[in-house]
């Protein structure tokens, strides 16, 4: 996912919006109606990776791996890819879904 024309243009402000924005609409948007919600998605993937490790991984747990697998992209990108720092607040919103659903 490339940045907006704009982007390259805005304010610092912008720019946070644009990438919440972008998630946001992501998160509620495509993904759900293709995978179901976070929480039935981040089960199932727990369940695959706790057999797969032969460790406890929760859903929460997902989301935060696959939150370090998109730092480890931005840190090789020099944080200079969109579509990694969109994904990243994707996996906070999500995991932020199934942390406070465990409580």
């Amino acid at each position: 996912m490339k940045p907006p024309a704009f982007i390259q243009e805005s304010t610092p402000v912008n720019i946070r919006s644009q990438v919440l924005d972008t998630a946001k609409s992501i998160v509620s948007g495509a993904r759900e109606t293709t995978y179901g919600g976070p929480e039935s998605s981040f089960l199932s993937i727990s369940r695959l990776w706790s057999a797969y490790l032969e460790i406890p991984i929760s859903p929460s747990d997902v989301a935060i791996l696959m939150a370090l697998m998109k730092i480890a992209r931005l840190q090789s990108s020099q944080g200079t890819h969109f579509d990694s720092w969109v994904d990243l607040a994707g996996y906070a919103a999500c995991g932020a879904e199934c942390g406070v659903s465990q409580q």
